[in-house]
């Protein structure tokens, strides 16, 4: 795996999570980062302090980026730039997050922390199909809590790649977390989670565990 420079991320790009959460629904990508730090792989399994309060899951469609893009607005381009596809979890300490948002504070202790990214093993884009196709679920012990599609977005990827080169310039190996579906929800100790991604051309599955 390439390592990433950064993990950029999109938030409330599913309008039903955005009113899951009391949001407003955005009318341009509301972004943030994660650093590398934040990485971990599914076999290490999920792990955050709990003394911190609830940990919520928010399962994801990842791209990573494979040629750099600068101030670029060509669609064609950006789309070229996409390299592999995978589904990702991005953790957030709500209770934290809460907290922060009602203080007017940056989100990074809720969002950025060590383990905080988890991405599944990656599938190239050639055997993808339709990226605007893309359909994935998350079950949480054997029972589905999310269920997504792409074209449900509300920005779709070569809008997002568009908009975030314009504010940050992609470095190869970077990844993009392009926003959750509803039913996010906290996770305990030993929570079995599946994830699958189904596109044009199949089916992929893997599973992690809460440590």
């Amino acid at each position: 795996m390439i390592q990433p420079s950064k993990i950029i991320c999109v938030g409330r790009n599913y309008a039903e999570h955005a009113k899951e959460l009391g949001n407003a629904i955005p009318d341009s990508p509301v972004l943030f980062m994660k650093p590398p730090s934040s990485l971990r792989t599914l076999q290490q399994g999920i792990v955050w302090n709990q003394a911190l309060g609830e940990c919520h899951f928010e399962c994801e469609i990842c791209l990573q980026v494979v040629q750099p893009l600068s101030q670029e607005t060509s669609v064609e381009k950006v789309l070229d730039a996409i390299g592999a596809v995978t589904l990702g979890l991005d953790l957030t300490l709500r209770d934290v997050q809460n907290t922060l948002k009602s203080k007017g504070q940056p989100w990074e202790r809720a969002k950025a922390f060590d383990g905080s990214c988890i991405l599944a093993d990656w599938i190239e884009i050639d055997e993808i199909g339709d990226l605007q196709q893309l359909e994935f679920v998350l079950k949480v012990n054997g029972e589905q809590r999310q269920h997504g599609f792409s074209q449900a977005m509300l920005f779709d990827f070569a809008t997002l790649l568009v908009d975030i080169n314009q504010v940050f310039s992609l470095n190869t190996g970077d990844v993009i977390m392009t926003g959750t579906p509803s039913g996010v929800g906290a996770l305990k100790s030993q929570d079995r989670l599946d994830l699958q991604l189904i596109t044009q051309t199949g089916e992929y599955d893997w599973q992690t565990f809460c440590v």
